[in-house]
């Protein structure tokens, strides 16, 4: 069966420590990518009055797009012709759909997917037709992949909202009905599983079938205003298909987003009695929610030869339910180049990987003269990867060959999407050693980091595998005074996220808690070394929320303070400060921020 997934990030420690208060509720969609959250943004503008309704010049009639056939032998067709969904998710703006939509129609696509519809969706409409391809045109209802993507709405009483999506999507289906560009409808995505993230028990429930029946209520109002185009509504898993089939009997077709799941589609259509057709909406190799974690304890990215069999495997079984998978979208034509875009984007930067062709493969375009990306079957970290020293030399080996002899030139790039959920891809100065080994400095601040290496050919294609190193602080030489000793501070957060995040957090050795201060300024922990003590040596190892200015001070009596070090222009990480000092206390007293939340330590040593 396929079965529900949670599309949470998982953490390894030490990760993301935020100083505001962790969300409440889980964001399902792999967040990397930013393709759903353009959604509810238009409704808002919408509900004001700040989009209009698009000019109509004279365009070829829009075409009749069915559902035919019986039981277990649908097929859709386009003015009574078959028609097979050989489909990518859409990812670029649709101003640029002109640039980029004869490519998609040389890989053999005939069906993009969006996720909103609306005033400026007319140029990729127009440009789709441009090239003989048509649009699964979606509308966005919340909460979408979570409340991340746009709130929590009350299904069953919140008249007002679901009046004004009526409105508004009825509006939209009235501009477009007639352009032939448009192949269906797509009321919502992922919110039946997306409510969970809202509700619980009996009021879930009651809102899962409020929901499902709204999404009934949408499609009898589409057919009326269009009754030559189906209607269909995504989710995330085919759990939500019981809802469905109890409460939106009027759909012509279901949809669900599947990606290591996919194969297991079919089985679960049989056993659940269903009497509909569907397509998978979005599909692909494992995403971040469904792999295994690696051995520093995030989820372990698959190679770009694996990514690329996962769209073949995920075809060859959409296409093998015959009769009743009707085509798919698969996930994604998008050119991000960051965490996101490297797992899935079939064009990173506009830069063609194995899957860009292995998806043209399983759409019936020819390849045979293609220039082909590197392929890297081989990537490691020098060393232990659960022990890099932040600031320190790390060296990678990768082996790289491509199939058409092309010289290659090298990249290698950071990530901290595990320590505060960056999506950004950060170059970094290598230098190359040969026989594909690559030496950079390690980033300064410990916790999990991705480092990838990305492999050109100079012909517009890329390779890029990805390896997990732990960052840790260096050792100093030494006795760590404050291991252990009481430590007290201006405040301490007491509550969310992984707080309380107390002072002793900062002292005890572990660098899975921290001590994390109130949002202003100044700040300041302090540690009782239990008598006058001659030290050397500061260590602070900050959480991503740092100070840029503050001061190491001793004292004798815990009131009375002396400078010992000045620091200005903190930039975060590892500070290892040499410092000479003598007292029985010894404080850091921040001054600056260097974030908008407060001031966060994982460790505090003092080292005579």
């Amino acid at each position: 069966m396929t079965g529900p997934r949670t599309r949470t990030r998982r953490r390894a420690a030490p990760l993301v420590r935020r100083l505001h208060p962790a969300p409440l509720v889980r964001r399902l969609v792999p967040a990397p990518l930013a393709r759903r959250l353009a959604a509810p943004l238009v409704a808002g503008a919408l509900a004001a009055g700040a989009l209009a309704l698009p000019a109509q010049p004279a365009q070829a009639a829009g075409s009749v797009v069915e559902v035919t056939g019986s039981q277990g032998d649908w097929q859709l067709t386009v003015d009574g012709s078959p028609y097979q969904v050989k489909g990518l998710t859409w990812g670029p703006a649709a101003s640029d759909a002109g640039k980029y939509l004869p490519d998609l129609r040389s890989m053999g696509v005939n069906t993009i997917r969006t996720w909103g519809t609306d005033a400026t969706s007319k140029p990729l409409l127009d440009a789709a037709a441009a090239n003989d391809i048509r649009v699964i045109a979606g509308f966005w209802l919340q909460p979408g992949g979570g409340p991340g993507s746009g709130g929590c709405v009350d299904y069953v009483t919140d008249d007002g909202y679901k009046s004004s999506m009526l409105e508004e999507f009825t509006r939209w289906v009235d501009a477009y009905k007639d352009h032939p560009g448009v192949l269906m409808w797509n009321v919502g995505n992922e919110s039946v599983l997306g409510l969970q993230n809202c509700y619980s028990g009996d009021a879930l429930e009651a809102q899962r079938a409020a929901y499902t029946s709204f999404v009934n209520e949408v499609a009898v109002r589409i057919h009326a205003v269009d009754p030559d185009h189906p209607v269909t509504s995504t989710d995330a898993w085919t759990g939500a298909w019981p809802y469905y089939k109890e409460n939106a009997p009027d759909l012509d077709l279901y949809a669900v987003n599947a990606y290591q799941d996919v194969c297991g589609i079919r089985s679960t259509w049989a056993q659940g009695g269903y009497t509909k057709p569907y397509i998978v909406t979005e599909t692909g190799p494992p995403g971040e929610w469904e792999v295994p974690d690696d051995a520093n304890g995030i989820p372990e990215e698959p190679t770009d030869q694996a990514k690329a069999e996962g769209y073949t495997a995920a075809w060859d079984c959409v296409t093998g339910h015959r009769g009743v998978a009707l085509g798919a979208t698969m996930f994604h034509y998008g050119t991000e180049y960051d965490f996101g875009g490297i797992w899935f984007n079939l064009l990173p930067a506009g830069q063609k990987r194995l899957s860009y062709y292995a998806v043209k493969r399983a759409y019936g375009a020819a390849t045979e003269a293609d220039n082909t990306p590197p392929v890297l079957s081989a990537m490691s970290v020098e060393g232990d990867p659960s022990r890099v020293l932040a600031g320190g030399e790390l060296t990678l080996s990768v082996r790289a060959t491509d199939p058409d002899g092309d010289p290659l030139s090298y990249e290698v790039l950071s990530n901290s999407k595990y320590l505060d959920e960056s999506n950004e891809l950060t170059p970094l100065p290598a230098t190359g050693l040969g026989g594909g080994r690559l030496r950079v400095t390690a980033p300064d601040r410990p916790g999990v980091w991705k480092m990838y290496v990305k492999a050109t050919d100079g012909k517009g294609n890329v390779g890029v595998e990805s390896r997990s190193v732990r960052v840790v602080p260096p050792d100093v030489d030494g006795t760590n005074a404050a291991l252990g000793a009481p430590a007290t501070a201006s405040s301490e957060q007491q509550g969310g996220g992984d707080c309380p995040c107390t002072a002793a957090d900062a002292v005890d050795g572990d660098l899975t808690t921290r001590w994390a201060s109130d949002w202003s300024d100044p700040q300041w922990l302090s540690v009782d070394l239990g008598a006058r003590t001659a030290f050397r040596h500061v260590q602070l190892v900050w959480e991503t929320s740092y100070a840029t200015e503050y001061t190491v001070q001793t004292s004798d009596d815990g009131r009375n303070w002396r400078t010992v070090r000045e620091v200005t222009g903190g930039d975060g990480g590892v500070d290892d400060l040499d410092v000479s000092g003598t007292g029985r206390y010894v404080r850091v007293h921040g001054t600056q921020r260097g974030t908008g939340w407060g001031y966060s330590l994982y460790e505090f040593g003092v080292y005579t």
